[in-house]
Formats: C-alpha cells, structure tokens, sequence
C-alpha cells in the first residue's frame, strides 16, 4: 500500500515496530540522561546544553569536534563518576533537562494555531542537511537550509520527517597549502560515535532493499532525533553489498554521474520504502530541489499496482507534492541520458514495462532530449515554489515553455523567501540582550515584527560591547585557526607566531565567507588593487577582509579563486589585514556572521537564488553589503545596510564594472566613513544595527518561513491528497479524465470572432488614459465537444506602470445561451485599446480542482504575446 494513498494509516508519529539502538554506554544514575541529550540535536540550538557539554571537559569536547556522544564514550569513568556528585554541575544538567523536557512536551505554533489539521504527516526529502558540525553530511547553502528548515519545524510543533542519505565520508575536509592550492581529504566516520542511532526491527537492522541493474541494493536506516521531529538517512555501506556499491553513500556530491544518479534513485525510491518500513504514512511529500524527484516513481509504482490508470495515479501522485527549487540557471538542473535512466531503472521499469515510456515523458525536456529531474518534480508536484521573490520571477522565466504560451508572471511556480533558525545562529550574547528589552514570548513569536520594535530603545552601550565582543572572540579563533593551518604545512615559527598580530580588533573588518563558485566572484574586490590598498592601510581608517570557503573538488575555477584571494593576502602591504581561512564549516560560520562589521556579497544577478549566510550576519548585527540579488533585493530597505549598484540586466562585463565601481565607492564614500564616524561609541553605525536587526530578523528566520510552507502549501496540499485518495480515489479519476479529455479535444476550441469597435476609432481620437472611457467587446468562441462552462474566456492587455509592463487579464462573460458548439463572450475594457496592436483573447481550460489556474498548459489565443 501507498504512503499518503492509505490516509487512514500511521499517525503524525512514526508508528513502527523498529526501536532504536545506541544505549551506548551505561552512565550513573544522577547524569543517566545525558545520553539522551546528546542522541537529540536539539543541543545543537541551546547554549545552555552546549555549556553543559563544554563543561564536561573542554579539551575533549574541542577534540570531539562539539559531538556529544563522542564526549560521552571517551570520557573516563572517573570523570563521569566526579561530575555525578559535583553540585554545580548537577544543578546545570537539571536545568537544562527540565528546558529539553518543556520542550518536548509542550504545545506549540502548530498545536495552538490548527488542531483540526492533525491528520497533515510531511516527508521532506533533501540530498544533505546541515545540523551541526558535529553531523558533517552537509556541503553548504543547501543543506544548511534543510538543516534550520526540521529545526524550525519541530519549534514549531509541525509533524515531520527528513529523509537523507548518510555519507560515510561527508563531503570533505579543506586544508589550504603554502602555495594558496585547496586540498581535499576524505573523512571515514565512526557512525557509533555520532549523534544518530540505526533503526532496528525485532531485533535486527532495518534493510531497504532497491533493485539496479542486475543486483540488488540492501539499505541501512539509521536517525537523526532533531527536537520533536526525526530525519532518516539511508546507508549503502552493508555487508551485502558489492564493494562499489558500498561506496554510494559514501561521499556528498562524489563521484560520475553513474554515482549521481544511483544516489538519486537510492534518495527516492529507497526513501518512499524507508518511510513505509517505519510506519510513516505522509500526505505531503515536499521535494528539495530536483535531486530527491525519483520518490515520485516509487509512489506511482505503488499505485499501479493497486489497479490505478496512470493518468489517475499521476494526479494522485501530484495532489500531496510539493516542490522547492533553488538553481536559477539551467545548467545547474541535474540531467541524465534518456539511455542512462533506461539502464538504471531497467528493473523498475521491467515491473512496470507497459508504463515506461509513460514514466519517462514526466522527466522529458523536449528541447534538449535529456531526463531533467527538475521536470519529473515539476510534472508529478502540484504546488511549486523558488526560494525569494526575484528567484521566483527568475525561474517563472525558465520554465515558461514548461507551462505553454502564457505570460511568465501566471506561470505556476511561486515564491518563500529562505531564511535561517534564529536559536542556532544569533549569539548566545545577542538573545541574552534581547532577553531584557524584548518580551518573553519574543523567540517563539519572532516572525512578528511588533516583537522588535523594542529594539530601538537598547542602550548603544549595550548593543556595541555585545558586538565588540563578539568581534574579539572571532579575531581569537581566526588567529588560532592561521596558526594551526601554518603549523601543519610546516611553515616556521616565526610565521607561525606572527599570527599573533594579525587583525585588529578596532579596524572595519569586512567578512566574505561561502561557497568558492565562480558567479560569486570572491575576487570582485581585487578588481582595483591601487584603491583596495587605500582603504586597507589608512592608518586613521584601516579596512581589513577576512574569506572563507571551499569549491567542489572538480571545480578548479573556483579553486582557482581561493588561490587568488591566497596570493593577494600574502602581498606585504596586505599581510595580516586580509586573511582566507581553510576549511569553511559551521562552527566557522558562527563566528564570523557573529563577529565582523560588514557582511560582503558580491554575486552575479540574478544567480544567487537567495543565499542565507547574511540573513544569519543580519540578525547579530552585522550589516549586509550586498547585490541586489536573491533575499537582499527584498530585504534592503535604504537603511538596514548597503546595496551594490546595477541592476543586472547589464552584461556581464558591464555588470562586472559596475558592481567594482560601487564596492570601492561605498566603502570609500559611505561605510568607512559612517563606521569610523565616533566619539566613545559609533552612534549613527549602530542605528544602522538596530535597523538592520528590527527589520531583517522577524523577516529572515525560518519560523517564518516554515509558517508560510506550512499555511501556503502542506495544509491545503494534504486536504487535497485526502480528497484525491477518497472513495476509491474518486476525485483523482474524475481530474485525470477531465484533463485526458480536454487535452485530447483543445484542438476543436477556436476563437472564429472579435467584434472590436475601436478599430473604427480615428488614431487621432484623444485619450485619457488615467480615466479611460469603457468599450464593450464580443468574441466567439468554438468549442466542439468541450463544454462551453469548462473554459474561461479573458482578455489580455499589458498596461504600462512606472518602467514596466504589466499585464491585465479581464474575465469576458457568456453572452446568451450556447449555440451549437459556439458561444459569445462579453468584456468592457478601455475604448483605445485595439485589437490585435494592443489586446488579445485568450481561452484556457479550468476545473475547480486545479490546484492552480494553468495547471494544464492549453492556452488558445489570438496573438501570440512574447
């Protein structure tokens, strides 16, 4: 049976027979629970929690990599026993244990807000998540994302599960030679020593198994416990396995596409058998990004074989999808060989053979010939979303043709602006603050603005010594981690104790830390070495830049850059004032969105689908400079931080000039200036904080957007999967034959007639467009077998507002009973627009149970609008 086609089976809970294993170690009775503690990542986002641990013994815990359960196993018995009579530490534990039971235990958001809605049960499906550093199977802005995402899920109380794949190996550790050069390494990780635990059965492993070509895959289930919620992860790495087989999950973003496809496939439909296994019955499967599409054949499998036509199991199928996009450009969709996905799939589709070319058509981009995972979630989701509003408008754009001759801004995809966990992000030293001005509900209400307004009236004392110390506290670790990187390249010690003095901590200091691909230009600021050396050695106003971060380790442009920014910041004149820190992760990632002044952000528009890295410097302070691309072309606001010119629709090369030109302006006219503008304290900089945190932070949290997922796609989407699966899946059959039979017939509908007075209108006819005077019009409709009432008749025109065009669609009404297959239409619109030059009339098909108005792609129209 089906997973949200059995609605009455399973629970918001995963209702499964498997018990989870790792009692690892056996601790005294007064600290019993600690395990439980470290096994739940919701250490992760309390700093109560990770004091506790850090308490436990420091030098273990930085050597365990901040991971707990490491912690725990290789803490000596006598430590344990001496922390299970120490009174201060076991007054801590009791806090932060009764904080985790509350937690656990409480209403919230969800409960509060829909009661009625208990029967919603989500899947979320992702190639990585980021939780903590101390769980590396994430390789960044993604992953991140699906990190916060469950987190704020489960705060919020919504019913969840993640599904993943465990990388044995991660994705790689960056280390930074004495020549600039990135090198990669692979880790091999002991999963007994991570915060996870494997999923047994009666007493044995939990297997999935999936068939390749000519073999069969046996797949561990382990689980991540991520507050309320719990997120699976798929292993290859089993006795029973071929040795290449192993190594399928053994890397994030490894390998050929061989690989790529096989962990797709593993991601997909080992996930849909996985979430079976455990007894988790979703009515909302939400897709993150392409790579996990293949769940929708698994699902279709599931319903052919209960006897469903495949045009009704498709619809069933679409009815509980959801789907985020988060690649702006083409090439960034992952493809594959009409040949390759044959090969791969050859065993799913010998079950299912009388279906294949069926299958393949949902994943066919007619243009290229090439499977597009991307049209597989397009085709089998029924709402889909890109992840900010330019990133919204950039993929309407893309897929236009996907949706037929219509205007880009009515193409099917919408937009929820990213945005990051506010407990895992904003320093513990910020929420203290924020403890005392704002109220008491402030973090579980932050996606309320009112919440912040208190803002404004902290003391700028208060708010520049949290800043300040902050900033110290990431100069430490910044000199700390150059030291240890040129000790292990076996620089001397002179280099290494020069160390010492790099930075200073009074000086601007501007931070560029994220991936190393090249549309993000990490070298845009060296475009003009002569002025960058101005503003770095002033010595009343010194600038200084601290990069991190890795490229893929096939992307040697990238890699090309890191050894750039290298170069640069080893010139004398430079040396100690711009640094590049090796090896960019999350724990790097707090300090500095916590610790720098300016948070730099240079991409080429429109590439930067949203980005979040300055969401998570916004809500510490620290102010954005920025293209406005991605969430800062909506989050700027004047005040709150800083733009970098041009608009993008310039070329590249022109883009290029224009963003170098505004970079080295603003800092020159506008930031240096406003920063260094102080007496005892920077009075107008940190207005500009205050600003930047009271309009960003209730913006760009993930409560927020896990809301607006929740409320503007699970909810109605798992009302219409329950709809779709009831009575025999009455509705899924009659919306599948609607749409068979419209498509089949749309031929026959032809517009035979537009009567449209204004052509007799003289060109020299005044018009006053601000109160225009009214027209009607009439058009005849053909419609052969279609039903005159399933169609909607418009007019189209484009109406100019500031600098641009928008459009202006008129609803034209039955004039008159049918005649025959023909029916009139009547619309009043402005007596100066004509037909043909300046309107047309379209017909499109509708249903009441379109989940959206162009859900079939049939537009009949006059003019062909461009």
């Amino acid at each position: 049976m089906g997973t949200h086609e059995n609605p009455n089976k399973g629970s918001g809970r995963q209702d499964m027979h498997a018990a989870f294993t790792h009692d690892a170690r056996p601790l005294p009775q007064p600290v019993q629970r600690l395990m439980e503690l470290a096994y739940n990542l919701w250490f992760s986002w309390n700093a109560d929690a990770l004091k506790l641990f850090a308490q436990m013994d420091a030098a273990k815990w930085e050597q365990s990599g901040h991971n707990p359960v490491r912690l725990l196993l290789e803490l000596d018995d006598s430590q344990l026993e001496a922390l299970s009579t120490n009174g201060d530490f076991l007054s801590a534990y009791r806090q932060v244990m009764e904080q985790f039971d509350e937690y656990m235990n409480s209403s919230a958001w969800f409960q509060e807000n829909h009661a009625d809605r208990g029967y919603v049960k989500v899947a979320y499906f992702s190639a990585e998540f980021g939780f903590h550093e101390s769980l590396p199977i994430y390789s960044g802005g993604l992953g991140i994302l699906a990190g916060d995402h469950c987190k704020s899920a489960s705060d919020l109380g919504i019913p969840l599960a993640g599904m993943g794949l465990l990388y044995k190996k991660g994705y790689f550790t960056q280390k930074i030679d004495i020549s600039g050069t990135q090198q990669a390494e692979l880790n091999q990780y002991d999963f007994a020593k991570l915060p996870i635990k494997q999923v047994f059965d009666n007493d044995q492993p939990l297997l999935i198994s999936i068939d390749m070509p000519g073999r069969s895959i046996s797949l561990q289930v382990w689980c991540a416990q991520v507050g309320r919620n719990v997120i699976y992860l798929l292993d290859a790495d089993h006795d029973a396995n071929q040795p290449a087989d192993r190594e399928l999950t053994a890397q994030l973003y490894g390998g050929n596409q061989d690989t790529r496809i096989a962990q797709e496939i593993i991601l997909g439909i080992g996930g849909v058998k996985a979430l079976r296994a455990v007894g988790y019955y979703p009515n909302v499967y939400h897709i993150n990004e392409g790579h996990a599409a293949f769940l929708a054949l698994e699902r279709l499998k599931d319903l052919l074989q209960l006897g469903l036509p495949f045009h009704a199991a498709v619809e069933t199928v679409r009815s509980a999808t959801v789907f985020t996009t988060h690649t702006p450009v083409p090439a960034g969709h992952d493809t594959f060989t009409i040949g390759m996905v044959e090969h791969f799939l050859g065993p799913f589709f010998q079950e299912l053979s009388r279906h294949k070319q069926d299958i393949l058509s949902l994943g066919l981009d007619h243009r290229t010939g090439q499977f597009n995972m991307t049209h597989l979630a397009l085709n089998t989701a029924g709402l889909r979303n890109g992840v900010s509003k330019l990133h919204g408008q950039v993929s309407r754009e893309m897929f236009r043709e996907f949706h037929g001759n219509i205007d880009a801004g009515e193409v099917p995809i919408d937009s929820i602006t990213n945005g990051v966990h506010l407990q895992t992000w904003m320093a513990p030293q910020w929420q203290e603050l924020l403890d005392r001005f704002l109220s008491g509900t402030w973090r579980q209400e932050q996606a309320n603005r009112h919440q912040w307004q208190a803002v404004e009236v902290i003391p700028d004392e208060s708010i520049w010594k949290v800043h300040a110390e902050l900033k110290e506290n990431m100069i430490r670790y910044v000199r700390h981690s150059l030291a240890e990187q040129r000790r292990r390249n076996g620089e001397s010690q002179e280099r290494i104790d020069e160390v010492r003095g790099y930075l200073n901590p009074k000086a601007l200091t501007i931070g560029f830390a994220r991936r190393f691909a090249t549309y993000k230009r990490a070298n845009l600021i060296f475009n003009d070495l002569y002025r960058l050396r101005k503003l770095i050695n002033d010595t009343d106003r010194p600038v200084q830049l601290i990069f991190a971060g890795k490229a893929h380790p096939a992307d040697y442009p990238g890699q090309e850059l890191i050894r750039e920014v290298y170069r640069v910041s080893q010139r004398k004149e430079f040396l100690g004032k711009i640094v590049i820190l090796e090896n960019y992760d999350i724990h790097m990632a707090r300090y500095l969105v916590q610790g720098v002044d300016v948070w730099l952000n240079n991409p080429r528009r429109p590439m930067e689908a949203s980005g979040t890295s300055g969401q998570k410097a916004a809500m510490n302070g620290v102010l954005n400079f920025s293209v406005l691309d991605g969430w800062w072309e909506e989050g700027y606001n004047g005040t709150n931080g800083w733009a970098i010119g041009s608009t993008g629709k310039a070329e590249w090369a022109a883009q290029e000039k224009e963003n170098t030109e505004a970079i080295y302006r603003t800092l020159e006219q506008e930031i240096v200036p406003l920063y260094y503008n102080q007496g005892a304290l920077p009075h107008q900089w940190i207005a500009r904080m205050k600003r930047s945190i009271e309009s960003l932070s209730p913006a760009y949290n993930t409560h927020r957007m896990v809301q607006d997922y929740t409320e503007l796609t699970y909810l109605p989407t798992a009302q219409r999967a329950r709809q779709f699966v009831s009575n025999g899946y009455e509705i899924a059959k009659q919306v599948a034959d609607y749409k068979r039979f419209i498509r089949s017939n749309w031929y026959h509908v032809k517009i035979i007639c537009i009567d449209d007075r204004s052509a007799k209108i003289s060109s020299a006819t005044p018009m006053n467009l601000e109160q225009p005077t009214m027209k009607d019009i009439t058009a005849d409709v053909m419609f052969g077998p279609i039903w005159h009432l399933d169609a909607l008749v418009e007019v189209v025109y484009y109406e100019e507002i500031g600098d641009a065009w928008e459009q202006r669609v008129i609803p034209m009404e039955p004039l008159g009973a049918s005649s025959g297959q023909k029916q009139r239409y009547r619309a009043s619109i402005p007596s100066h627009l004509v037909h043909g030059p300046h309107f047309s009339v379209r017909v499109r098909p509708t249903s009441s149970n379109f989940v959206h108005a162009f859900e079939l792609p049939l537009v009949t129209s006059t003019l062909n609008w461009k």
